[in-house]
């Protein structure tokens, strides 16, 4: 089953609460846009390289071939029908991290649980974007923000790649006060600013849609990329990196982790802390010397 990797594109409605059933339409092509083209049933576009994946809660095959029809440039593949879990991969539940508690957006009010020293809440709505804090290298992202807040917060963070946008809201809460939060697909970086507004976080979190590489110049003490190794080599490389005091690198696997250790070798930096899961994911945690 060819599904897309990771981010997705162009949100028309997430509801708040999981969906019981997808049905998600394999294409090939880039749809054009078009607010008036689908009823309430649909959740969103995945675009990936020139392939679309467009997210139903109900079937929706009478509205596919119209789209066919009207948008030549498309050819249907193929089609998956499956729960909201199966495409999570597994249950979303309240878990905690550290001091970190990640609370779905229905088991919980409207209003975000009061911050205690004990127990931080992020309450989160992913809808059909991944980043629910499941993933090995989100938990190690998550266990890196808490070393890089634990004296003095930085004040102004780049969070590029930000999917759900659940690691830019771990570092307001962790206490950062500006932080922006980039992701390449629209689906995604429409979710991540929902995840925003549901936290009250709008003050101290701006999420924009845009390439990582675009951004990593912008000023910041902080730069957080779970990102695919092939930006992540870009941002390396570019002079914005090293402009950081404090760095987290995740979503990388062996090979790649190597290449990136290897790179970090001929830097002024200093890896703090490097985390291996399962043997597969590995992540960085640094700072300029």
């Amino acid at each position: 089953m060819n599904l897309p990797k990771r981010r997705q594109n162009n949100l028309k409605n997430v509801t708040a609460k999981p969906y019981n059933e997808l049905f998600i339409y394999y294409l090939q092509g880039r749809l054009k846009a078009d607010p008036h083209l689908f009823q309430e049933n649909f959740i969103g576009n995945w675009e990936e390289d020139n392939f679309s994946f467009l997210f139903f809660s109900s079937p929706a095959r009478d509205d596919i071939a119209k789209l066919l029809r009207t948008q030549p440039q498309l050819t249907y593949i193929d089609t998956y029908h499956m729960s909201y879990d199966q495409w999570q991969s597994q249950a979303f539940t309240r878990v905690r991290y550290g001091k970190l508690c990640i609370i779905p957006h229905w088991e919980a009010s409207s209003h975000p649980p009061p911050t205690s020293g004990d127990e931080i809440p992020i309450l989160l709505d992913p809808g059909v974007v991944f980043g629910t804090g499941a993933h090995p290298t989100t938990r190690d992202c998550l266990e890196a923000l808490e070393l890089a807040t634990a004296i003095t917060p930085p004040e102004t963070v780049l969070d590029l790649g930000t999917g759900t946008g659940l690691l830019a809201l771990a570092a307001a809460r962790l206490g950062c006060q500006k932080i922006c939060a980039i992701d390449v697909n629209m689906l995604a970086a429409l979710t991540a600013r929902k995840n925003v507004c549901i936290n009250r976080l709008e003050d101290n979190v701006l999420v924009a849609q845009a390439k990582a590489e675009e951004f990593i110049d912008c000023p910041a003490d902080l730069v957080i990329a779970n990102i695919h190794f092939d930006v992540m080599q870009k941002l390396i490389d570019s002079r914005g990196f090293l402009q950081k005091e404090k760095f987290i690198l995740s979503g990388l696997l062996r090979g790649e982790a190597k290449a990136v250790a290897n790179k970090l070798a001929q830097f002024p930096v200093k890896a703090l802390k490097t985390w291996t899961q399962d043997g597969i994911w590995h992540t960085f945690y640094g700072k300029r010397c």
